[in-house]
């Protein structure tokens, strides 16, 4: 129950379920089957109210209970109904037991809530040898964003003495690492005073004086409650707290003077001088520059062009990308050996072959307006990416364009055991280990973006961003920036950015949410960053779930509750979870989900790297399959074995019993880490896994016509790296971004404004009530969301399912607030479908514009969801109707790189079409909805016509294959 809100009564009633969702308490209600069953739960959709459910007639209908400005309750009425008051929402429910009190039927049957008691073996407690859950760190949950020197400040009281000895070592350390050589040269150059020591004890006595505020003052009030208790003692307790501030003042006062005497030796000292004065001068080291890399490759040789058969088809592709050209030399025994040299601008496209992962097309232009196509064969997969990686860096080093269309992005994640790091992680960040790794050609070329999340990393804050910051510098020579950083116990999460970003990174925000025991107890829960960089959202989730083999179930309302209550991203947007706010969303951490199989099963398919089986097995799979968690992610094939659980020290022992609280020693099965991705429509994307623990990455794809294989993912985990009993896993992304938009035309007029017009929308959302439903929308391209008027059709064939529908009447045209085509082909809708009683949303979806923009009406379908649930399914006709002097845009790094359609199954020469059959299995999927019931992410992937993208985020594909262009 939010904060605030009024107390339902003297104890907790049984009819009260917390915070239960409105599906579940239709369910609940739908197996009581009685008329006059209630119940009563938080409302969804305001914060401090209840929703009050009745079941009538096997339809459930809901009354809001509405607190008023007294924090009286109250059920809402119709306009001119009297409203009757109530203290406390048991006198409410007392009151509504009578018949004939205005409800669709008298209060009879409560249903009541299904607690658990936990016992000592459910206790969710840590992956190492703990007996007991492990204590908060002193400074229980922390955060900053902004450059490098900005100090973590503690936003919790615990520990809070601690938190302030902490900062006075920060400032020491700051001090000494950076500023004391500025004192120094002062004082060599006759000065009396520190100025620089002088204001980091300014900061660090305002840091002290919080701590007094917030800790000490706290403190004096227990000991007046003690010396209340027993009068013996309390004024020399009080004396002596007096004597220790006293003392504290004189030796603040007397550390300048200590600290000038000091430098004022050191000064006198010829081989310090020297020292210290090259240290003053020394230059920050440059990014290495990218040498030319030459990969080996085969013409791939149509059969029908015989005059090539037999002949030597043997190419070098050499890629410099500091110099922002191609050679293709053709190999052969002729001295004058045939190349040609193409400068970055005249490559125009690489297609990427579905159906044989190390071929390769490009397109090259030899005169104005004439190119020509060459398909390669590489040597492997990865050699095929890591050039296609250094021609992306080549395209956007010498882009005409301000601002990137494509960045890279490392997601590292690793269970840390409560042990120290080891003092070089390198393999970790240069994406090196088992599995699918980058190239040797590529692993030195530094990332945009590196996120780092880590669990049970006893490390402190400070220390361990300047120990990653560090080693970042070792790896790549360049001083990445910390952007943001968020704290839960033990938990942490990271990010830092190059330093030619940090000015791109806006709209910072952060936030924890508790999963350990009764949600109390931060061991167990999530952190979360967001951000936008230039015209993208980012989010960023880094987890640690229930652990224990049996314990599936808690893990998937773990994943709900984070998916619920981690407050990321616009605030505008608080209808929809996290899963819906961002661009790109990557979801990543601990995630503790086992893998069902007999042990020594496991260890035979390890040891014969048959991965695939273990899959099948693998309960993140198992649940993602029943559509409980992680709708449409994408996971990356996994090809690397289980990252826990390991002897510490070695890589080559699974430890596979463990102590548990209780004295009993019991199979601890094995796990394996997890990255998995989703993005905006129009595609989805996924990573890496292994034991639940990984990356899950949410990329909500844009809008752009983006495809799967243009996020050359790879995914593994180290093996070099021994100090916990977990191993370090990681993933790559290429990922689309956009920047801030400036219409050279100005703002919109009436003239040439761009409008969205819908001519139908239907939706069938899982519910037993009967009720009215209206549609909000929402986007970043609108003023303000709009709302529809109340569904003019409805029916239902199945008491689980309703089927409401929405003419042109009923639906709001949308203005833009602007009308270039490149600016609305990156945008989105963001729809919620919610009920006229309680304004509670039944399903929210998003839609791409881009798909949508021309003269005629376009189809959509997808699916809706809500709280991680699937709830039912949304479709109809819009169009986008752009003014023609607004019609215009530019090839986006991201449209460079395209899948092959040929490759997928079609006639050469003949694109791929869909559009009849998926019109026809769509309208044979609608119907058995409301027939048999819902057919839920079935057939999210499936439009009216190959342009036309699902708008949902599509179902994982197999693994290793791209979609299509939908």
């Amino acid at each position: 129950m939010a904060a605030g809100c009024p107390s339902p009564g003297p104890g907790p009633a049984l009819w009260y379920h917390r915070d239960l969702s409105r599906a579940a308490a239709e369910e609940l209600l739908a197996r009581a089957g009685r008329d006059g069953s209630f119940l009563v739960r938080d409302s969804e959709s305001v914060s401090g109210a209840y929703a009050l459910c009745v079941l009538f007639q096997k339809h459930v209908h809901t009354y809001r209970v509405l607190p008023d400005e007294d924090d009286f309750l109250a059920v809402q009425t119709s306009q001119g109904v009297q409203v009757r008051r109530f203290k406390t929402l048991t006198e409410l429910i007392k009151s509504y037991l009578q018949p004939n009190q205005g409800l669709v039927s008298t209060l009879l049957y409560p249903v009541e809530r299904e607690d658990k008691k936990e016992t000592a073996e459910d206790k969710d407690y840590s992956d190492g040898e703990d007996e007991k859950p492990p204590l908060p760190p002193r400074s229980a949950s922390t955060s900053f964003s902004g450059s490098a020197g900005t100090c973590l400040s503690p936003v919790a009281q615990d520990g809070a003495a601690d938190s302030a000895t902490n900062g006075m070592t920060t400032m020491s350390h700051e001090y000494l690492k950076a500023s004391y050589v500025l004192d120094l040269e002062a004082v060599k150059a006759g000065a009396t005073s520190l100025p620089h020591l002088n204001k980091a004890l300014v900061t660090s006595c305002k840091r002290l004086n919080r701590w007094v505020r917030g800790g000490v003052f706290i403190g004096l009030i227990r000991v007046v409650v003690v010396l209340q208790a027993s009068s013996q003692g309390g004024d020399q307790e009080l004396e002596n707290l007096v004597v220790k501030l006293s003392v504290l003042k004189d030796l603040l006062s007397s550390m300048e003077r200590k600290a000038l005497k000091a430098l004022q030796e050191m000064s006198s000292c010829p081989s310090f001088t020297s020292q210290s004065s090259m240290f003053s001068h020394s230059v920050p080291r440059k990014a290495k520059s990218i040498p030319v890399q030459a990969f080996e490759v085969k013409l791939d040789v149509n059969l029908t062009d015989l005059t090539k058969i037999g002949k030597s088809q043997k190419y070098l592709l050499s890629v410099d990308v500091e110099g922002g050209k191609l050679v293709v030399q053709k190999k052969s025994k002729d001295p004058h050996e045939d190349w040609n040299t193409f400068t970055h601008d005249k490559i125009r496209q690489l297609i990427k072959s579905l159906r044989v992962h190390s071929k390769l097309g490009i397109v090259f232009e030899k005169e104005k307006d004439k190119t020509q196509r060459k398909d390669f064969i590489f040597e492997t997969t990865r050699k095929r990416e890591a050039f296609c990686q250094l021609l992306q860096l080549m395209k956007n080093k010498h882009s005409k364009q301000d601002e990137p269309d494509m960045i890279s992005i490392f997601i590292g994640t690793w269970n840390m055991g409560s042990a120290p790091p080891p003092k070089i992680m390198a393999s970790w960040l240069i994406s090196k280990g088992l599995g699918k790794t980058l190239d040797e050609t590529t692993v030195t070329i530094p990332h945009d973006i590196y996120v780092i999340g880590t669990q049970e990393n006893s490390v402190a804050d400070k220390e361990w961003v300047d120990f990653v910051r560090g080693s970042l510098k070792e790896c790549t020579d360049l001083d990445f920036k910390p952007i943001a950083m968020q704290t839960l116990w033990n938990i942490k999460i990271v990010v830092l950015v190059k330093p030619e970003h940090e000015n791109r990174i806006s709209h910072i925000s952060t936030s924890s949410v508790k999963t350990g025991i009764a949600n109390t107890l931060g061991n167990k829960g999530a952190v979360g960053v967001s951000f936008m960089f230039n015209g993208t959202s980012f989010g960023f989730v880094n987890c640690h779930l229930t652990s224990g083999n049996e314990k599936s179930a808690r893990r998937n309302q773990n994943y709900l509750d984070i998916l619920r209550l981690l407050s990321l991203g616009d605030k505008q947007l608080s209808s929809f979870d996290i899963s819906l706010r961002f661009t790109h969303l990557f979801w990543f951490g601990d995630l503790n989900y086992r893998l069902d199989m007999e042990l020594q099963d496991i260890l035979n398919y390890i040891n014969r790297k048959e991965f695939e089986p273990l899959q099948k097995v693998d309960q993140l799979n198992l649940e993602k399959e029943k559509s409980k968690i992680f709708l449409r992610f994408y996971e990356e094939e996994i090809t690397f074995p289980p990252t826990y659980r390991y002897e510490r020290g070695s890589r080559d022992v699974y430890v596979c019993h463990k102590q548990k609280p209780t004295g009993r020693l019991e199979l601890e099965p094995l796990k394996t880490a997890a990255n998995l991705m989703n993005a905006l429509p129009q595609e989805t994307v996924d990573t890496q896994r292994s034991k639940g623990f990984g990356v899950f990455v949410e990329l909500r794809e844009m809008g752009l016509e983006w495809k799967r294989e243009r996020l050359a993912m790879i995914s593994s985990c180290t093996d070099d790296i021994v100090t916990s009993d977990h191993s370090p896993a990681f993933g790559t992304f290429e990922v689309g971004v956009t920047s801030q938009f400036v219409s050279k035309k100005g703002l919109s007029k009436t003239s040439d404004q761009a409008y969205i017009d819908f001519e139908n929308i239907e939706a069938i959302v899982k519910t037993a009530s009967r009720t009215k439903f209206f549609i909000e929308f929402y986007s970043t391209c609108l003023e303000e969301f709009r709302k529809s008027s109340e569904n003019d059709t409805q029916s239902s064939d199945n008491i689980k399912f309703l089927k409401v529908g929405w003419s042109s009447r009923q639906l709001p045209t949308l203005k833009p607030i602007l009308s270039d085509i490149e600016y609305l082909q990156d945008q989105h809708l963001l729809l919620t479908v919610k009920s006229v009683d309680g304004y509670e949303s039944y399903g929210e979806c998003c839609i791409a514009l881009k798909s949508m923009i021309g003269s005629t009406a376009q189809q959509f379908l997808t699916s809706l969801s809500h709280r991680g649930e699937e709830t039912g399914n949304i479709r109809g006709s819009m169009k986008v109707r752009v003014p023609a002097e607004r019609i215009g845009t530019r090839e986006r790094l991201y449209e460079w790189i395209r899948v092959d359609k040929d490759e997928t199954g079609a006639a050469k020469g003949k694109p791929a079409s869909r559009s009849s059959q998926d019109l026809k299995t769509t309208s044979k999927k609608l119907a058995s909805v409301e027939n048999v019931g819902m057919q839920f992410g079935k057939h999210c992937d499936e439009t009216e016509k190959a342009s036309c993208i699902a708008t949902g985020r599509a179902p994982a594909l197999l693994p290793g294959v791209a979609a299509e262009d939908r």
